[in-house]
C-alpha cells in the first residue's frame, strides 16, 4: 500500500526532524542511503520511515563507519517498515568485525600517545606514533608528504602503520 500524502515529509521537515541540512539529505539521497518520492511538480515527499534510516546512518558515522559501509548495511534492511530483531542482528553482525578492529586500533592508539605523554620528545625523527623509525626521513629533506604524498594516503597524510 502507497503511504498518503500525510504520511509523507517534504525536505524541509525531514530537515528538522533529522537535524540534518537539506544539502545532506540530497547528498544521502544521490548516495542511495534515503529515497524519496516525486510529486507532480518535482517536489521531493520521503516517507516517515526515512528518518529511521537517517538515525541508523548518523549511528553508523558515531562508530566510524563510512557511509558506503551504511549503504550497505541499509541494502539488508526494508525501507518501508522497522526492521525486526532479526534484521537488526544480521545488519549489527555484519558491523561486529569492524568496529572490533577500530577497537584495537584505538586501544594501541591509546597506548602510544600515553608513551608518548610519558616520554615527551616530541620528536618528528623519533616519535612511535607520528613517524615511527622515522619513514619521512628516509625519502628525503624538505616537506615529502606535501611536494609527493603517498598515493594511498593522500598528499599531507602521514603514512600508514607499515
Amino acid at each position: 500500500m502507497a503511504p498518503s500524502r500525510h504520511d509523507l515529509l517534504t525536505i524541509g521537515q525531514l530537515s528538522t526532524r533529522s537535524g540534518l541540512a537539506a544539502s545532506a539529505l540530497r547528498y544521502y539521497e544521490s548516495l542511495g542511503l534515503i529515497r524519496a518520492e516525486r510529486t507532480a511538480g518535482n517536489q521531493r515527499r520521503y516517507p516517515r520511515a526515512t528518518l529511521r534510516r537517517i538515525a541508523f546512518v548518523r549511528a553508523a558515522q558515531q562508530v566510524g563507519l563510512s557511509l558506503e559501509e551504511a549503504r550497505t548495511a541499509l541494502d539488508r534492511l526494508p525501507e518501508d517498515r522497522a526492521p525486526n530483531a532479526a534484521e537488526w542482528a544480521r545488519a549489527a553482525a555484519a558491523w561486529q568485525q569492524r568496529i572490533d578492529h577500530q577497537i584495537a586500533q584505538l586501544e594501541l592508539m591509546k597506548q602510544k600517545l600515553t608513551g608518548c605523554i610519558g616520554c615527551g620528545c616530541l620528536s618528528l625523527s623519533r616519535c612511535a606514533l607520528y613517524n615511527a623509525g622515522d619513514r619521512a626521513g628516509r625519502s628525503g629533506p624538505g616537506a615529502r608528504y606535501l611536494l609527493t604524498g603517498d598515493p594511498e594516503d593522500g598528499p599531507g597524510t602521514p603514512p600508514s602503520e607499515a
